[in-house]
């Protein structure tokens, strides 16, 4: 039996679907315990790609359990369209996927209210909802799974609701109002297709570590987009640290053995914020070009600069990191040197600890140690002693920086294309 917790490290996109995907080889079931649909987990299963934002990527292994966890907010569209599109490609749903009672809903309004938000304010949100749908949870105001199987309860509250947001949008926004009871009937038809997958999931998940059944816990975005640990205020609106995956799934720490973070070889960001390894180069192009960094969810390019161990280090701390995987260690093969950020000078003096103030992490000057490149293709290697001594040096070096051990490898985007330690 064992329980871990799967977090991206860096500020997302560091490769989750993937490696979610290789792990439940090894799990019975595999929870999300927070996030939305702004997240685009991408595994490669031979020619096919498949692209989840919703649903656990353990779906993909016919013998997995996946659960929605009570801290993550649920689109229904979204849910109905990814859920057709693998009954599409002959991948088992029922039985199989489960999703908490507890978890929120996103509704019409959230969508448009993050979207009109985001227009003044460009935190670079995905204009999924997700914020406004947080908010409205934490001002207990949210509309739950669990009220649409009552239909008095659920009129009552999207009528209350959209009072209040229809007010907004038209005084405020100059917009014209929702249509209430169009949203009635668009989410009391929701209810019927998705009955069936509506569960106490605490109770599945704590009955199923009784059992005996291992458990992994898949986290969305990554540690620096956290609303409390991450760069505020250009962060998600969940909790995405491993602290968040108690809260978001029922699962109490006790019970959680260890803590898998999810480190991409060089780093990337989405949207605004700052970003000090950030290479606005031939260097940054080549990344992004080779990496194919671009968003899974909104399509945006995504901003790429040199491996940050400064920033992993303090991702390893607060989310207590106790192995990694390293993911697209591929991209790096074509540079003839790599350089691997160890510090941050600011005013002319090192800082002893990463800054939580955004104003000065973004005027801090990187601290580099240079690394010999490998230049060679290693998407071939199936084992660690198949790697190139210059790549053995580099992930030796971050690992030892980091205070992390290694246990998996990503040298391709395929799931063949793994090395397992």
């Amino acid at each position: 039996m064992s329980v871990s917790v799967l977090v991206g490290s860096q500020w997302g996109d560091e490769g989750k679907g993937k490696v979610v995907d290789i792990l439940s080889e090894k799990y019975q079931v595999v929870a999300r315990y927070q996030g939305g649909a702004n997240a685009g987990h991408t595994v490669e299963i031979g020619d096919k790609q498949y692209i989840l934002h919703l649903i656990p990527s353990g779906i993909l292994r016919e013998d997995v359990t996946c659960v929605i966890g009570n801290g993550v907010v649920v689109d229904p569209q979204a849910l109905l369209d990814e859920i057709s599109f693998l009954e599409k490609n002959n991948i088992k749903i029922d039985g199989r996927l489960f999703i908490s009672h507890n978890a929120h809903l996103i509704m019409p309004y959230h969508k448009l209210l993050d979207s009109l938000n985001e227009s003044g304010q460009k935190i670079g949100t995905t204009g999924r909802g997700i914020g406004p749908c947080y908010i409205d949870k934490y001002a207990r105001k949210g509309i739950r799974i669990v009220d649409l199987l009552n239909k008095d309860i659920l009129e009552k509250k999207i009528r209350q609701n959209l009072q209040e947001k229809n007010t907004l949008l038209k005084k405020v926004y100059e917009r014209n109002e929702l249509d209430v009871e169009a949203i009635i009937a668009e989410y009391m038809e929701f209810d019927k297709r998705i009955d069936k997958y509506i569960k106490d999931t605490p109770a599945l998940l704590n009955n199923a570590i009784g059992e005996g059944k291992s458990v992994l816990l898949e986290g969305a975005q990554g540690a620096l987009l956290d609303i409390d640990h991450g760069t505020y205020p250009y962060v998600t609106s969940s909790s995405p640290t491993s602290g968040g995956a108690c809260t978001g799934s029922g699962i109490p720490p006790t019970k959680i053995d260890s803590v898998i973070g999810i480190v991409k070889a060089y780093t990337t960001r989405v949207g605004n914020g700052p970003f000090p390894t950030e290479l606005l180069d031939e260097d940054g192009e080549k990344l992004r070009k080779i990496g194919a960094e671009f968003g899974a969810t909104t399509g945006r390019p995504r901003r790429c600069g040199w491996f940050d161990a400064f920033l992993v280090k303090y991702s390893t701390m607060i989310n207590g990191i106790d192995q990694a995987a390293i993911t697209k260690l591929d991209v790096l093969s074509s540079f003839d040197e790599i350089k691997v950020c160890v510090g941050y000078e600011y005013q002319g003096k090192m800082l002893k600890a990463f800054p939580n103030d955004v104003d000065q992490l973004d005027c801090v000057k990187p601290v580099y140690e240079t690394l010999p490149g490998w230049k060679s293709d290693i998407s071939k290697a199936l084992k660690y002693e198949d790697l190139p001594q210059a790549t053995k040096d580099y992930l030796e070096f971050i690992s030892k920086y980091c205070g992390f051990r290694i246990s998996l490898i990503s040298v391709g985007a395929k799931r063949s294309e793994t090395i397992v330690m």
